[in-house]
């Protein structure tokens, strides 16, 4: 019975780590993918995750979930980059060439980091909004 038992949690580990490494694959696989990192203003913690552009939506999955639906919907037309730095030490889990992207969207202020080749078509996107009838 234990040998059994033991087999069946193997088995529903290894099939855990496949649907995780599957999903990660199936998001970066896709075309307009990019990895990014966000976190809300007044989070302390950054969480990685991969950003696709849809349309006029940036569609953002946590990179260590399970889901297959998105934790982020962020609308072109509500973004609005008020500041641009590089990583700091504070940063912790961003690599060091990093740069961090200060905005206010629809679902209230965000920071965004990503690498500097994805910096210049996430600010090229942004720009590229239709006009807004205000």
């Amino acid at each position: 019975m234990t040998t059994v038992l033991l087999v069946l949690v193997g088995v529903l580990v290894v099939a855990l780590f496949a649907a995780f490494f599957l999903r990660r694959r199936f998001l970066l696989s896709g075309l307009g993918a990019v990895t990014m990192w966000l976190r809300p203003a007044d989070a302390p913690r950054w969480s990685v995750g991969v950003a696709w552009y849809s349309g006029d939506e940036l569609l953002w999955y946590r990179g260590l979930s399970l889901s297959v639906r998105p934790n982020q919907r962020l609308r072109r037309s509500e973004f609005q980059v008020d500041a641009r730095r590089r990583a700091n030490p504070g940063d912790l889990s961003l690599p060091a060439e990093s740069v961090v992207l200060t905005c206010r969207t629809g679902a209230g202020p965000q920071e965004l980091a990503m690498d500097l080749s994805t910096v210049t078509g996430f600010l090229s996107w942004i720009e590229s909004a239709p006009p807004v009838d205000r």
